[in-house]
């Protein structure tokens, strides 16, 4: 499963940018206790954009962000795609 994400405002560190914990994808599901064991393992990046930005990564990452200390636009247009089931014994919960 990827996801493609097309940025179309800017994302400075000041407006909340994505964190994710690169290659937390590979363990599965995650229980809730144990996230922070895994971000631990992995460690966080921060994911900063400019209008026009494309990203294409593995959807089941561990991701946040946190609250922005100068808010503003953050609009962008998603696109989920999974050929087949989900990885790791993740399944679909709604629409």
């Amino acid at each position: 499963m990827v996801t493609l994400r097309l940025h179309l405002d800017d994302v400075p560190q000041t407006n909340a940018p994505l964190l994710v914990a690169p290659g937390s994808h590979r363990f599965g599901r995650i229980a809730e206790t144990d996230v922070l064991a895994v971000v631990q393992r992995c460690g966080k990046a921060t994911c900063s954009a400019v209008a026009g930005d494309i990203w294409l990564y593995a959807t089941p990452i561990l991701h946040a962000s946190e609250a922005a200390t100068e808010p503003g636009r953050r609009r962008v247009l998603q696109v989920d795609y999974a050929a087949c089931d989900l990885p790791g014994g993740l399944r679909w919960l709604g629409i």
